[in-house]
């Protein structure tokens, strides 16, 4: 059963649910790490999502068996997207602020710009590179080299990781841009996410050995919140709007999870808003917003 098209007070509506859910999600990572260790945290919201997908997509009738077409693309989002964006995220939320961190991971869209020009030879227009130079100066403005303490090597590693999921999300993007798909994309939702929960699971069982966990209302709510809302929801509510908004209109709401998440971590973290990183933010969504502006008139 083909996604429905919205009308657009309803598209506009799923793609505020998307925002709120998204951006919260870096909250509830952040605090499910004092239950989990890091990878198990990833494993066990992905198995919650995987499970929501199914139930979720039996319900609308939109779960497909795979065809040999649809492998390159489950491969690429269960593994770069699902997999290691989201244990690499995890891992970061260690040593990095939840704010900085979806901050630094929504720097993902400016890396698809050179990328997609390396690979997929798309052009890059004037509204490209201002978006690529205002958001790398938006790192440079929250790595300010002269107040970074290159000395905190967790600092350093933390937000290296979380720069390299960004990364690994970049990659998944350029490669969803070059598929042909078959299948259409919620009908694959499924198997990506067990693909990812496979991967995170055995990682989990391999790195961090058996699972220690301390079972709590607190942590089924985190784990419920994080595979309910954070992946089965939202990736439905994604699908929908994608089919029913521009592709440029979609992609600038989506410069509301950053800030969103960025909010969210200061009320409910008590994490600080220093000038450096809210600059560094608008910096970095400023570029986001002129590169997609600038794809759209190109």
């Amino acid at each position: 059963m083909p996604a429905e098209i919205l009308s657009r007070r309803n598209a506009l509506s799923l793609l505020v649910v998307v925002v709120l859910a998204w951006g919260f999600t870096w909250v509830v990572s952040k605090l499910l790490l004092q239950y989990m260790t890091p990878v198990w945290a990833v494993a066990a919201r992905s198995v919650v999502g995987t499970a929501a997908l199914l139930a979720l997509g039996l319900a609308l009738r939109r779960v497909a068996w795979p065809v040999r077409a649809d492998i390159p693309v489950i491969l690429s989002v269960g593994l770069l997207h699902m997999g290691a964006f989201a244990a690499l995220v995890s891992l970061g939320l260690q040593y990095v602020p939840a704010g900085r961190s979806v901050v630094l991971a929504y720097t993902t869209p400016l890396w698809v710009i050179p990328a997609a020009r390396l690979f997929l030879g798309e052009p890059i227009g004037r509204g490209r590179q201002l978006g690529l130079a205002l958001g790398l100066l938006g790192l440079v403005v929250i790595f300010n080299p002269l107040a970074f303490d290159w000395r905190d090597h967790d600092a350093v590693f933390g937000n290296g990781l979380v720069l390299l999921a960004a990364l690994c999300w970049a990659a998944n993007i350029v490669y969803v841009r070059a598929h042909r798909w078959v299948t259409p994309p919620f009908e694959l939702a499924f198997w990506q996410a067990l693909l990812a929960s496979v991967v995170l699971t055995a990682l989990a069982w391999a790195t961090e050995g058996a699972p220690r966990v301390i079972w709590s209302p607190g942590l089924a709510w985190l784990l419920g919140y994080g595979g309910v809302f954070g992946i089965a929801v939202a990736y439905w509510a994604a699908v929908n709007v994608n089919r029913s908004l521009p592709a440029g209109l979609t992609a600038l709401g989506l410069l509301g999870v950053p800030v969103v998440g960025l909010l969210c971590s200061a009320a409910l973290l008590r994490e600080a808003l220093g000038l450096s990183l809210l600059l560094g933010m608008a910096l970095i969504v400023g570029g986001i917003a002129a590169g997609v502006l600038g794809e759209a008139r190109g």
